[in-house]
């Protein structure tokens, strides 16, 4: 292949890369494969329902309270009635695309327990189904963008339920991990978000760290992902907030 034919195949597949990224991927809502899709739909039967007045919406962290966080999902907020609006691999732009395609439609809960974004930070430099293939990069503000279309739209949808929106969980073995950093600076930034009415900001971070800043995995066994004993932790931490702003 001559040289000016490798330019120009160059320079296609350049254009084919950009047009299938979007210039701000933390706000472009957007879905993912049927199995996930089975579970959204999941939730949007109970959205139908209305019944629901305190929901927990996220990633993996929030799915695993029916895993490890099961006792204490069964202790906490089952008898508050909440539901787990999480899905484990989930971005800002999935949250978002399951907000427009009927999440919540029909449910107005007293409370959403919000927390996302670490798989913003996570997934960046691995390629992308859902961008065909394309390498994926978010940065801290592009994160808290998405955090702040989300509660765009569940105050649209829902104006009178309150948000507790928390700090993305610290991750990695120490304070020198760059996702770790990466999540301190989105956090830093969505703090500003709470304006003590429909969104109220903790950062229960620190609950989760030892001496010198450091993970144990004997809370988070994968230095991201909480055990029993974590999701125990995470309870007691947010639990009177939480009925403080259900009025309970």
């Amino acid at each position: 292949m001559n040289r000016a034919l490798l330019t120009l195949s160059a320079v296609f597949l350049a254009t084919v890369v950009s047009a299938e990224v979007p210039s701000h991927v933390a706000t472009s809502p957007v879905p993912r494969d049927d199995g996930w899709k089975k579970r959204h739909e999941s939730f949007n039967v109970i959205s139908k329902e209305g019944k629901a007045p305190l929901v927990f919406l996220g990633d993996s962290i929030t799915q695993g309270w029916g895993g490890a966080g099961k006792e204490a999902w069964a202790k906490y907020w089952a008898p508050m009635g909440a539901t787990n609006f999480g899905i484990g691999g989930d971005r800002t732009e999935h949250v978002l695309w399951r907000l427009d395609n009927g999440n919540f439609d029909g449910l107005k809960p007293k409370l959403v327990v919000l927390m996302i974004g670490t798989n913003n930070t996570g997934h960046k430099g691995r390629p992308q189904k859902e961008l065909n293939g394309a390498i994926y990069d978010c940065t801290a503000q592009q994160t808290a963008d998405g955090v702040r279309a989300i509660l765009d739209r569940l105050h649209a949808k829902t104006p009178d339920t309150k948000v507790l929106l928390l700090g993305i969980f610290p991750r990695g073995a120490t304070p020198e991990d760059s996702y770790r950093k990466q999540n301190e600076a989105t956090n830093a930034l969505i703090a500003k978000f709470a304006d003590g009415q429909k969104v109220h900001f903790m950062d229960i971070g620190k609950t989760f760290l030892g001496e010198g800043g450091t993970l144990s995995k004997d809370i988070m066994p994968d230095l991201l992902h909480l055990s029993p004993k974590g999701y125990d932790m995470w309870s007691e931490a947010i639990v009177s907030k939480v009925k403080e702003l259900m009025g309970q």
